[in-house]
């Protein structure tokens, strides 16, 4: 996969390129990078938002987790100290 500094050099190679082309191609050629840089753009910001969403999902988990730990830890001592006062 290429990253965003590799796809950059290689549109910008691209433009170079197109330096030598007539008017009307070298025209489409722009604005078909334009189009791909902002794409390009776009698709980093999705990306890095999932990033994000993913992070706060393993945190979430973490917390739950830990909860569901404690509850069972909870739950095992009130369940011990309801024998003992059965047994009683």
């Amino acid at each position: 996969m290429m990253n965003q500094f590799g796809f950059e050099k290689k549109l910008n190679e691209l433009v170079e390129k197109s330096e030598g082309l007539p008017s009307p191609q070298k025209a489409k050629i722009l604005i078909l990078a334009r189009k791909s840089r902002q794409l390009q753009n776009e698709l980093a910001d999705k990306i890095q938002a999932l990033q994000n969403s993913l992070d706060y999902l393993r945190l979430g988990v973490k917390y739950l987790v830990f909860d569901l730990e404690a509850t069972r830890r909870e739950n095992k001592a009130l369940r011990k100290r309801l024998e003992e006062s059965q047994q009683e």
